[in-house]
């Protein structure tokens, strides 16, 4: 399965600034097989060490965590370690808080050594050691992309056509793209359903992993104690599932606890990167993180597959649906656009509403693109007034022009500063990372 980070993993390995790099992102998105299948034929041999499985070599990371005594150690139970020529792999790191710290004087005391680290629960670790800021570099890991499904279940052309502008895309392509999509929003971009639809093509068993998967997150959310009880984070976690594409209020997420308690639950979900806050601002500058009003939000999930296995969607009733807005009222397309701007384009999401009272106007996101903001709105059809959007481009004369992601074919509307896109194409809309295809 290829993964559009392999690029950026494999420049690390040569690169003169070279640090220990940390892979971060929830549990089962693909960072053990990015390492293995890789990085690590880039070698002459890989050293694995799963710090959750061999608790017993914690007691190493102890004392004054010099490099060379830790690998004397590492050596003995896992085999011969080579600068240059090894690549030292710390599997679930979070596990050992301790290994964390260590990376610190690997960097410093041997260089020469290539050290990689990946966890899925990091950020809970950060919080009881001091961490070796500016000493370690990081990469995140996001669900395999659309492009990247398409990939693995080999309709390569289809893929490329997929991340091509659909200005040059004859339209009947498109047509077909967005029909594979329909299967994308329930099977996802978790690798192992990834795998699992390609080889069986039963949605019953990518469903079935599905649920393991999220059976494996609700049995991590019993390591957040005692800072939340974990019945209060699997009630926010699944009430965020159903309130995609809404203002958040802590206090709706869970009856059963106060709103402090609420809030205390998501910022856990988020920074274990199972959920992504996204606020409101003011569209009118760069960056568009300096205006953002923390108080006023959305959120979505992990993964579009998670979402609609965590709501129980009746699959077989909204798969009648033509129009793939039409599913699920909408929340389907909007987390599938929220997820796509993450892995493509930016670490953080925002979306414009307006500030008056009582009014309803609001943008879905906002993207950037060369320098300029654009408003991007996730639409059920070509039709309609688009009043939100027309209102912000009044409003914000420095956005050139609305986005509109829809069911239907690309669109321009160049009288009125409109643009349709089909809702697959997302990964062409804004500026995307350096480390992206």
């Amino acid at each position: 399965m290829k993964r559009i980070v392999e690029k950026q993993i494999l420049s690390w390995k040569d690169s003169p600034r070279r640090k220990p790099l940390i892979i971060r992102g929830a549990r089962q998105v693909g960072k053990t097989w990015l390492v293995e299948n890789s990085l690590a034929g880039q070698f002459e041999g890989l050293v694995k060490i799963d710090l959750e499985k061999r608790r017993d070599l914690h007691i190493h990371f102890e004392g004054d965590l010099d490099p060379k005594t830790i690998l004397n150690y590492l050596e003995l139970a896992a085999g011969r370690i080579i600068p240059g020529k090894t690549l030292l792999f710390l599997d679930e790191i979070q596990a050992c808080p301790r290994a964390i710290m260590s990376l610190r004087y690997f960097y410093e005391e041997m260089p020469e050594l290539h050290v990689v680290a990946a966890g899925s629960l990091l950020e809970f670790a950060f919080g009881e050691i001091s961490f070796p800021v500016g000493r370690v570099q990081y990469l995140h890991m996001h669900p395999m992309t659309f492009y990247e499904y398409l990939l693995a279940v080999g309709k390569d052309v289809m893929a490329m056509q997929a991340l091509n502008s659909p200005a040059g895309v004859d339209k009947s392509i498109q047509r077909m793209i967005l029909s594979e999509l329909r299967n994308y929003f329930f099977i996802g971009g978790m690798p192992e359903s990834v795998k699992v639809w390609r080889d069986s093509r039963s949605m019953l068993e990518t469903f079935q992993v599905q649920s393991e998967i999220l059976g494996s997150y609700r049995d991590d959310f019993s390591k957040y104690l005692p800072r939340i009880d974990p019945n209060c984070l699997d009630s926010v976690f699944l009430n965020v599932a159903k309130s995609i594409g809404e203002q958040i209020k802590y206090v709706r997420l869970n009856d059963g606890h106060s709103g402090q308690t609420n809030r205390k639950a998501f910022e856990l979900l988020a920074k274990a990167r199972v959920v992504q806050k996204v606020p409101a601002c003011d569209p009118s500058g760069l960056p568009l993180g300096a205006t953002a009003n923390h108080k006023k939000f959305k959120a979505f999930l992990l993964d579009i597959g998670l979402m609609q296995r965590l709501c129980q969607i009746p699959i077989e009733l909204e798969l009648q649906h033509e129009n793939l807005l039409a599913m699920y009222r909408g929340k389907l397309a909007e987390q599938f656009t929220a997820q796509e701007l993450l892995a493509w384009h930016s670490s953080e999401l925002f979306y414009w509403a307006r500030e008056a009272r009582s009014s309803n106007a609001e943008v879905d996101f906002l993207v950037v693109s060369k320098g300029q903001i654009f408003p991007v709105e996730v639409k059920s059809g070509s039709g309609g007034s688009l009043r939100s959007l027309h209102m912000m481009l009044q409003k914000y004369p420095n956005c050139p022009k609305g986005l509109v992601l829809y069911s239907g074919e690309y669109k321009d509307l160049p009288e009125q500063k409109i643009v349709f896109f089909p809702l697959y194409s997302v990964a062409s809309l804004g500026d995307r990372r350096s480390a992206s295809i």
